[in-house]
């Protein structure tokens, strides 16, 4: 057990919160972020539970929780799983990030979550899809940024240009974290046809061990952004097209 989660009654407190949903009322935000995490086929349970780790040990990270919490307006954080055209679920709805407890109640439902057993295929524009539609909560937000994790090409429902052209995307960035190793120039793909907006930029994890360091990085600079501005793409990352 993580040490915050050491006392058995918090940690059922905190699994029993992570099945409401919360509800954002306007007032300041300064990102709302949506994580989008790919759980397809191709994701195996050694990876997944790479990846629910990378999760976990980012949101504990002292800089990252220094980045959420800077003294100005919060950060809303939401995290979902996807992966056929019909398969996206929710981890953790909207949460404004106001205290170390709520970073603490994110993490928690991450590592509570189970798996969706329907998992087959992979479907990026859908998943761009329900991200779009979760967004829709923090139109109050000064940025708002989606986020797409994979490793694998559209092979379901419409891909992301069919997407594009039927969604206003219009004050979303999209970034995406290409997870190699499974197809070839996954990360070349993210960037033709996924990332979207202003600074928009692709973090590739070369493995799906690498996974935590890339995802640990991808998210500092999207919490970062917003304090300082656009930033300069970062060796090792692909900018927007």
């Amino acid at each position: 057990m993580r040490p915050f989660l050491r006392s058995p009654v918090l940690y059922a407190l905190l699994v029993v919160a992570a099945s409401s949903t919360t509800s954002l009322q306007a007032g300041p935000c300064r990102l709302g972020l949506a994580l989008g995490f790919d759980v397809s086929r191709s994701v195996d349970d050694r990876a997944y539970a790479i990846q629910i780790e990378g999760i976990r040990a980012a949101l504990a990270d002292p800089e990252i929780r220094a980045a959420i919490l800077a003294p100005s307006s919060p950060v809303a954080l939401a995290v979902f799983e996807w992966s056929g055209a019909r398969q996206q679920h929710v981890i953790s709805n909207w949460m404004l990030l106001t205290e170390e407890a709520d970073i603490d109640l994110v993490s928690a439902r991450v590592e509570a979550h189970q798996r969706s057993p329907d998992n087959w295929y992979t479907a990026v524009g859908a998943a761009l899809e329900f991200g779009h539609r979760l967004l829709g909560a923090v139109e109050h937000c000064d940025f708002r940024t989606l986020d797409i994790s994979g490793d694998g090409r559209t092979n379901d429902g419409p891909d992301p240009a069919r997407v594009y052209d039927r969604r206003d995307f219009e004050g979303i960035t999209v970034n995406g974290l290409a997870i190699e190793g499974i197809e070839r120039d996954i990360a070349a793909y993210y960037t033709a046809e996924v990332i979207r907006g202003p600074g928009a930029f692709v973090e590739v994890a070369v493995s799906a061990e690498d996974f935590p360091r890339a995802f640990r990085r991808k998210l500092l600079r999207e919490l970062t952004a917003p304090l300082f501005g656009a930033l300069p793409p970062l060796p090792g990352t692909h900018a927007t097209r």
